[in-house]
């Protein structure tokens, strides 16, 4: 049980950083929720945005009691306060420089109601993850930001956002049904409850009867509401929602309505319930270039009318941009572009035979356009997904091909259809005009919507006024079209003094009313959404050094963050970096006492805990691989005769392994508490990079590697990893449970039947009848060891001797090399990196398969039908998905249980190889959330395809994980004996 949180008084607050931190742990159950330490404050800092406000503490609410103790003791500290989610808006929303509350680590939770037609949110999920719960419904959330893998909850709500299907009518504003909200007096309200307005009433009576006025005030003014049907007929998230004011009646609905689009200024929503809409399943996808923008926006009305979903606009410049992306495609390739435009249009339906129809319907439309390139609609997934990846990888061109130095901004207007080209003209000789030459335009063209990326550099008086003079342009271009100067991505800082301009005092005034009704201290995020200050939007820029050629396209988006294993435990990918930036700056500025504070905790805090599982890249959209840079990092602490050793280790693998194996068996005869207690002594003399910390869930050291031998039509090479001698499995080293399995195949090194995944694999080729061929394996491995910790000089000898041994033994790479540990697979395919550049290209030919995917394709089609598990819990690894094997890790478990599970909140268990066993918080963090989920309820059967992740996952939830080979033949072996 939450002990109740006092509220707060000014008398309660000194002067002192440590005052404020001691009177923000008063409001929090647990106190280690709370940090003043500059790392973790300068980490939490960024944000997709160009603007950067250093909060005075950082604390993890978990409560909406607790958010609300918050909200009264900043206003007792007179601090600021800014609710921060995913951190994915743009407009400088999510920074504040007061109490920086984070609503995204303990608010994931979902609850899918209705049979998915609606469903209960809180806001530290991502769209994504949402989305993923509703999918088995055939449902999803009407709002579909391209930021949805990052962008949460909190911030959908906030932002009102959209995308570029849901228009107007699915956003977040006309799909909310409830919301459960905190009033910066600590005041909750559920809207969905049956007596949500009398409790406003009862508890808030200025706010109730402020809202009643300001709706009076809002409909009884001809212009005012003319101007907001006006506004509000397009996408428009400027300012507060105030159609609110005419589509709904009593306070509470008024006030839920106008907390969607507040940006975190009015209250804290902790949850959400939305009204769900069908996935249409059935598409299809054609890009249509036409000579010129007005082309382009003439074809929209009878392109919507015949039933378009989704019609996105790309200007010329785009179009240049495009061509350069190696799937652009032959016509586009060919192109001479000079004014030309496009539009990417999708026509989607539920069935395929209705798909079939609207787009026959549609054709006679398509033919009439003077498109330059034909009119083709594709259905192939394929051939879809290149086409979007045209248009979703703008971004990711212009940004990661910026100046070092340099802030890429994404901005979006929305003005009425029959003004969307002389806009779209304007802009690009505003683009002209102030040399902003790499520019381009593209959006949601369906809803007048547009956005326009550019890229600014903000360390200069010079390049600050000249983005100063494009903005004032912008904003009169817009404006003189009746548009919006923010239709999706919220006011934030960055149009907050434009507020007035766009609706006029008469609406501004309603504005800073229903502000002070709500938060009359001005505690909840000042400067954002409303500001008198005409240049606020011009301060507070972020510096971006130059810091490292690996990093330095990072825009700070945010959307590695949620694959990230470490997100929750100690820093992100985009943390890591911005504290690179930050360590940079303290240095360039003089300032000793930063530079070494932050050195010192990066050290640990961003290096050391790295899972390095590389997730990162496959989310980053500008494709930096975090996990590679801290590697490399650790190489670079490690002297001369560090590398030395991990050398001298990858010569003696053999030796050492066996080595390990025989010291787990020593540890395990000795007394737990002696084991625990010599360990912990050496990690804090220092190795706690070096030595585990020890637990008795520890394995006992595996067996042997499979023996070597060549056979006669070998359709593979099997190249057992060695983490299965290292460690045995979870049901031990005895492979026959009664030492009566079939066949001899898979002895190992000591004669003995070969144990583990690679025992099982072998077992299944031999029931296959699929032969394969095991090379001499002592000494060899597959170098992630050395790769991972940084020894450079060992993983380039491990590769050198691995790959000369594989070469051989698939006769030159005739013969693919399955290996039955997904880590593992990984590592080899990136062997060659690790050797210089002139002996790479012989062993080009190398194909390297994981034993998963060998047998998915190859065994499984000439096994027999094993009878089936109930249900089993599968957990993919970081490689099966770097591999895009994850498809044949479920076609394998499939054959092992009627029902797969794969947690919704799966994710990199981080035990990383030893990682794990050195740094186990790490993992206990990272698995923490699945771990719950999976324990929900018994399966019969718990699997994964690596032997660590195997134990990371044990570890984390108390059941027996196991590779998916090994129950695969346990299944096989139950019915054979059961056949006599």
């Amino acid at each position: 049980m939450s002990r109740p949180h006092s509220v707060p008084t000014p008398a309660m607050v000194g002067e002192r950083p440590s005052d404020l931190a001691a009177l923000l742990r008063s409001c929090v159950d647990d106190p280690r929720r709370v940090t003043t330490d500059l790392p973790r404050r300068v980490a939490a800092a960024h944000d997709a945005s160009p603007y950067l406000f250093a909060p005075q503490a950082v604390v993890r609410a978990a409560s909406a009691a607790e958010v609300g103790a918050l909200m009264a003791g900043a206003r007792a500290a007179g601090v600021p306060l800014t609710l921060r989610s995913g951190g994915t808006s743009l407009a400088g929303q999510a920074g504040g420089d007061g109490v920086l509350v984070d609503v995204r680590s303990h608010w994931r939770k979902a609850e899918v109601l209705d049979d998915g037609h609606r469903v209960r949110l809180q806001p530290g999920l991502t769209v994504r993850q949402a989305n993923a719960r509703l999918a088995r419904y055939g449902r999803r959330l009407g709002p579909d930001p391209a930021s949805e893998s990052a962008c949460t909850i909190g911030g959908l709500v906030a932002n009102n956002s959209s995308g570029m299907n849901c228009g107007t009518l699915d956003n977040a504003y006309h799909t909310m049904e409830s919301l459960q909200f905190v009033l910066p007096s600590g005041t909750v309200i559920d809207s969905g409850a049956p007596d949500a307005d009398e409790r406003l009433r009862a508890k808030e009576p200025e706010l109730h009867a402020g809202l009643l006025r300001l709706r009076d005030r809002v409909r009884t003014s001809p212009r005012a509401r003319a101007t907001v049907e006006r506004l509000f007929a397009m996408k428009n998230t400027m300012g507060y929602g105030l159609n609110s004011f005419l589509d709904h009646t009593t306070p509470a609905d008024l006030l839920a309505h106008l907390m969607i689009g507040s940006e975190g200024t009015l209250g804290f929503v902790g949850e959400a319930v939305f009204r769900t809409v069908p996935i249409l399943p059935h598409a299809a996808t054609g890009l249509l270039i036409l000579p010129g923008l007005a082309e382009a926006t003439d074809a929209l009305p009878a392109l919507l009318a015949a039933g378009a979903r989704t019609a996105e606009l790309l200007d010329a410049s785009s179009l240049r941009v495009a061509q350069l992306d190696p799937g652009s495609g032959a016509a586009l390739r060919g192109l001479r572009v000079e004014h030309h435009a496009a539009l990417l249009v999708e026509f989607a339906e539920d069935t395929a035979e209705r798909l079939e129809e609207v787009a026959a319907a549609a054709r006679p439309v398509l033919e009439r356009l003077p498109a330059v390139t034909g009119t083709a609609l594709t259905r192939d997934p394929k051939e879809r997904a290149r086409l979007w990846h045209l248009r979703k990888g703008l971004y990711t061109a212009v940004a990661g091909a910026r100046r070092p130095g340099t802030t890429a901004l994404l901005e979006d207007i929305a003005v009425p259809m029959d003004r969307l080209t002389r806009t779209c003209e304007g802009l690009i000789g505003l683009f002209d005009r102030h040399g902003y030459e790499d520019a381009v335009i593209f959006g949601h063209a369906r809803d007048g919507n547009v956005h326009f990326m550019l890229t600014q550099d903000f360390d200069s008086r010079a390049e600050t006024d000249r983005y100063a003079r494009f903005t004032d342009d912008m904003v009169d271009l817009v404006l003189a079209a009746e548009g919006t100067l923010k239709a999706e991505h919220g006011t934030g800082r960055a149009m907050a003094p434009f507020v007035r301009r766009q609706y006029g005092d008469e609406l501004y005034d309603v504005m800073r009313e229903l502000k002070r009704l709500c938060d009359p201290a001005g505690v909840l995020n000042p400067g954002v959404l409303l500001d008198d200050d005409p240049g606020a939007h011009l301060r507070r820029l972020k510096s971006v050094p130059a810091v490292d050629p690996a990093v330095d396209a990072c825009v700070e988006c945010g959307y590695c963050e949620p694959v990230c294993p470490t997100a929750d435990v100690t820093t992100t990918p985009r943390q890591r970096i911005a504290l690179q930036r930050e360590i940079a700056l303290a240095a360039a500025a003089g300032d000793d006492d930063r530079r070494r504070e932050l050195e010192d905790d990066y050290a640990y805090a961003a290096v050391d805990s790295c899972a390095a599982d590389s997730l990162c890249v496959t989310a980053c959209p500008v494709t930096i691989d975090t996990g590679a840079v801290m590697k490399r990092l650790r190489g670079e602490r490690h002297s001369p005769l560090a590398q030395h050793a991990g050398r001298v280790a990858a010569r003696h693998w053999a030796t050492a392994v066996k080595g390990v194996r025989i010291g787990l068996g020593a540890a395990h005869a000795a007394p737990a508490p002696l084991t625990g207690a010599a360990t912990k002594v050496m990690r804090r003399l220092g190795a706690t990079d070096l030595v585990p910390a020890w637990s008795p869930d520890i394995p006992h050291g595996g067996g042997p590697r499979p023996a070597a031998r060549q056979v006669p039509a070998a359709r593979a090479v099997f190249f057992a990893a060695c983490i299965g001698s290292v460690f045995a499995s979870e049901d031990g080293d005895d492979p026959g449970h009664d030492g009566s399995r079939r066949g001899d195949s898979g002895r190992d090194g000591s004669g003995k039947r070969a144990s583990g995944s690679a025992g099982a694999f072998l077992r299944l080729c031999e029931r296959a009848g699929v032969a394969v061929d095991v090379p001499e394996l002592a000494g060899l491995c597959c170098g992630t060891p050395w790769q991972s910790k940084g020894y450079t000089e060992g993983h380039r000898a491990m590769a050198a001797r691995t790959l000369d041994a594989l070469w051989t033994a698939s006769d030159h790479g005739r013969l693919p090399v399955v290996c039955d540990a997904s880590s593992c697979t990984h590592g080899l395919g990136e062997l060659a990196a690790a050797l210089p550049e002139a002996e790479r290209e012989r062993y080009a030919g190398l194909r390297f398969v994981d034993s998963v995917t060998f047998t998915a394709e190859t065994l499984l089609p000439l096994l027999p039908q094993a009878p089936r598990l109930d249900s089993l819990a599968l957990h993919p690894t970081c490689s099966t998905v770097h591999l895009d094997i994850t498809g044949d890790l479920r076609t394998v478990a499939e054959a092992v249980a009627g029902t797969v599970t794969v947690p919704d909140s799966w994710g990199c268990c981080a035990f990383a190889g030893d990682r794990g066993l050195l740094h186990p918080e790490v993992t206990a963090g990272a698995t923490a959330a699945q771990a719950a989920e999976v324990n929900e309820r018994e399966h019969d059967a718990y699997a994964s395809c690596n032997r660590t992740c195997e134990m990371g996952m044990t570890r984390a939830t108390g059941r027996p994980y196991r590779h998916i080979l090994q129950l695969l033949d346990d299944a096989l072996d139950r019915s054979e004996r059961a056949a006599g």
